[in-house]
């Protein structure tokens, strides 16, 4: 069993329910779709996860810890953090996936996300050799192998960049065209502000399966500029 902490809207969302439909997968139902079969090679990846922005990355729990506990300590952060807004969201490319990002570096959104990485911390168990392997660290920068050894994943605190991912790898061949339809399905979520409201907890039961939201919470902490005003 893994568990991951990510930002995903509500289960009722528009925004959850058209990226559900383009992925194919809804992650807190587990409901299959097809509206767009013709690009399910391309939603492959992101499907596994679900419509998702990774803020702890996949980890299995400490011995030292229950799923109570990981439960307890989620339930009590989501009601002493407030809600972050992204003033404007908008299409972009991380490498040759495509994604739903930030038109420009959050300050506030890096904070609470290596809030949530740091906070969790003690949850989760040591990362496996095999585990690291597969991060291939002779490929990652010496902050981003610093970060893995340190946090279990190499895009944190200064090497985050919030992302939704939307495709697996796309060929240079098609990315004008994937580019356009991405455009058009998600017109009404991009140029705007994004809310991180809440926090999903992500289960996955073993490795490779789907993972599934277990819990879903919003953000009810004060804002520390209306505490500090």
């Amino acid at each position: 069993m893994r568990y991951a902490i990510y930002f995903t809207p509500a289960e009722t969302d528009p925004l959850t329910q058209k990226a559900s439909r383009w992925l194919g997968r809804n992650a807190f139902s587990g409901t299959g779709h097809d509206d767009h079969q013709a690009y399910a090679d391309t939603t492959a990846e992101p499907r596994r996860y679900g419509f998702h922005a990774t803020l702890k990355a996949p980890f299995e729990l400490s011995d030292e810890h229950s799923e109570a506990d990981l439960l307890e300590a989620f339930h009590a952060f989501a009601k002493s953090r407030a809600a972050v807004e992204i003033p404007k969201l908008v299409i972009g490319n991380l490498g040759p996936f495509f994604a739903l990002v930030p038109h420009d570096t959050h300050p506030p959104l890096q904070d609470f996300a290596a809030d949530v990485v740091e906070h969790f911390e003690p949850f989760r168990a040591a990362l496996s050799e095999s585990d690291i392997a597969r991060r291939r660290p002779q490929k990652l920068t010496d902050s981003q192998r610093e970060n893995l050894f340190v946090w279990g994943y190499p895009h944190v605190m200064d090497d985050f960049r919030f992302h939704m991912t939307l495709t697996g790898p796309v060929d240079d061949t098609v990315s004008a065209h994937i580019t356009s339809v991405l455009t058009q399905e998600f017109s009404d979520f991009t140029d705007r502000p994004l809310s991180i409201s809440g926090l999903g907890l992500f289960i996955e039961e073993a490795r490779g399966e789907p993972f599934t939201v277990h819990t879903w919470l919003p953000l009810t902490g004060p804002d520390t500029k209306e505490a500090h005003a």
